[in-house]
């Protein structure tokens, strides 16, 4: 996909992913399609609770200052269906979100309606969706169930991305998966002046970069991390790749393949996106994770 840093833009979300909704969620997997519709139409006056996206759609769409012109939009992007809308629209309106667009398929696929509403990033708790997302070549995660007691920073959006497969493509993460880690490690030091290939979130950081360099936002309002299982050892085509891209990180951490899980409980991001559950399991304890997963293309 080419890049495109104009802005506003578009994040796409599920209610499930914007709203604590495993309850209702389990009554749809364990009784059926109706007990799930009444149970919401029973509840339709009862607001919802934040969910694992939360933070982040409220820190972005905070940093909007001039609604006929934002610089990030939201649209609600569900499988309900129609009737079954009004109790989202309460909660969204209750929690002050200014979301104005919304799709409700009544389960048909969503993957033609996140090109319509020209989607850059989409977030959902049902995991074919989001490939469904990323084989439309939008980025997409699954996340996970949200955090107990997790208080975002109020002044600073953090956003952490994992590198291989996520930014940039898998293919030094085949080589390592394949060959092994002293074949990787030999790989990317030969390589070290050539730009990774871009992956699924590439274009998504460029415009996050694009929204951060606006005279309102800033790095004091919006922040952005690396947090790969590299060493230090195969830093120098990551940070080369970065600059040629024109992206400014404000922090890096190189892992070593340590576990993330409490590196990131210090930097509390608003979110946290990698490719595997070995890591984003652990983080969803401290932080709202969402796994990118790998696709044929």
């Amino acid at each position: 996909m080419p890049s495109d840093t104009s802005l506003p833009i578009v994040i796409g979300i599920s209610s499930r992913a914007l709203f604590r909704l495993e309850d209702e969620n389990a009554i749809f997997e364990q009784e059926g399609v109706e007990a799930y519709r009444q149970h919401q139409l029973d509840a339709e006056e009862s607001l919802l609770e934040p969910g694992s996206a939360f933070p982040l759609v409220q820190g972005l769409l905070n940093l909007n200052e001039a609604p006929s012109k934002p610089l990030v939009e939201v649209v609600i992007i569900s499988h309900n269906s129609p009737e079954l809308s009004l109790r989202i629209f309460r909660s969204i309106e209750d929690h002050g979100l200014d979301i104005r667009r919304a799709a409700f398929t009544s389960g048909a696929s969503i993957g033609p309606f996140l090109e319509a509403f020209g989607v850059d990033l989409f977030l959902s708790r049902d995991a074919a969706s989001v490939v469904e997302g990323l084989e439309r070549g939008i980025a997409s995660a699954h996340l996970y169930t949200p955090p107990e007691g997790f208080t975002p920073d109020e002044q600073q959006i953090r956003i952490a991305f994992d590198g291989d497969a996520v930014i940039f493509s898998d293919e030094a993460e085949r080589i390592y998966q394949l060959q092994g880690l002293h074949a990787f490690t030999e790989h990317e030091r030969e390589k070290a002046k050539e730009p990774l290939p871009e992956g699924p979130f590439a274009n998504v950081l460029r415009k996050l970069g694009a929204l951060r360099a606006q005279p309102n936002v800033g790095p004091a309002r919006l922040s952005f991390a690396l947090v790969t299982a590299r060493s230090a050892q195969t830093h120098e085509r990551v940070i080369r790749t970065l600059r040629q891209w024109g992206v400014t990180l404000d922090a890096a951490f190189f892992m070593g393949g340590s576990p993330k899980k409490h590196l990131l409980s210090a930097y509390k991001p608003h979110i946290f996106f990698d490719d595997q559950d070995v890591h984003c399991a652990p983080a969803a304890q401290v932080t709202p994770a969402g796994r990118v997963p790998s696709i044929d293309v």
